[in-house]
């Protein structure tokens, strides 16, 4: 079902604290599946304070980069989610670098209009190509099915990790 009353407008300092709230909320049934897949000495090393403080610096530190655009949905004038975009001009690529949508909006056309924006947003800006990544555990599985749903192709990637 899609939300006829959803607006994509440019991020604004002024909507720091909505987001620091949304993330918390998007990503709460995401990390608790991530960990029992994960070793734990990466989780615990990745996110030796919780993957709340961890998380939420890192959407505070996209917020305030210049290299990363970040666009918001307000739907019914309530923000409803938000994604940073990111230009790799050298291989004609645009970036989904992050994307988050309210838990509360999900299933409701949130996601797809801010992934139309994002390939306007490329498109307008010549490039060739849109990438985004994202986790191959459970907790991410929504994720990859909103992205393949998109009409993004799976590339196979291997990280691999070693205790030291």
């Amino acid at each position: 079902m899609s939300e006829p009353n959803t607006q994509i407008l440019a991020y604004h300092p002024d909507h720091l604290d909505e987001i620091r709230a949304l993330t918390l909320r998007a990503w709460d049934p995401v990390f608790p599946k991530m960990e029992k897949e994960m070793p734990a000495y990466i989780y615990n090393l990745f996110y030796p304070d919780g993957w709340q403080n961890r998380q939420i610096h890192d959407v505070e530190a996209v917020c305030r980069e210049n290299d990363t655009e970040i666009w918001i949905a307000q739907t019914r004038g309530v923000l409803s989610g938000y994604i940073g975009l990111r230009s790799h001009i050298e291989d004609s690529m645009g970036e989904i670098y992050i994307i988050a949508v309210d838990p509360e909006y999900q299933q409701q056309g949130v996601g797809s209009a801010l992934m139309a924006f994002a390939f306007h947003w490329m498109q307008e800006k010549g490039l060739a190509m849109a990438m985004v990544e994202t986790g191959g555990d459970q907790g991410h599985a929504p994720s990859r099915a909103a992205y393949e749903k998109a009409g993004f192709e799976r590339y196979p990637v291997a990280r691999y990790f070693k205790k030291l």
